[in-house]
């Protein structure tokens, strides 16, 4: 693994990270999604201080995660009955062409 440390700022506080070399993007990446996303809640709602915009970003990515997990789900057994269709088909073909 090739790892090091990063620094993030999180909605003003400074975050040091081990990362693998490879994920550091995805990480930068998310750090400015999670930023612009506080920013756009401070143009929009009140608050107290960031810890409220945090709490109401963690919750809106988390319910997006829940929501993903779950269609996925329903695509997984859309696709599992799928390729079951397509393997019954498959095997009465099969079948058919060991009849003399």
């Amino acid at each position: 693994m090739n790892e090091f440390a990063i620094s993030l700022n999180i909605a003003d506080r400074p975050y040091r990270l081990v990362v693998e070399k490879d994920h550091e993007e995805l990480f930068r990446k998310a750090t400015r999604l999670i930023d612009k996303r506080i920013k756009d809640y401070s143009v929009n709602y009140a608050y107290k201080d960031k810890q409220d915009l945090l709490a109401m970003v963690a919750l809106e990515y988390a319910t997006s995660f829940l929501q993903d997990e779950e269609l996925l789900k329903q695509k997984e057994g859309q696709w599992k009955s799928k390729l079951e269709e397509v393997d019954h088909v498959l095997a009465e073909h099969l079948s058919e062409q060991d009849v003399p």
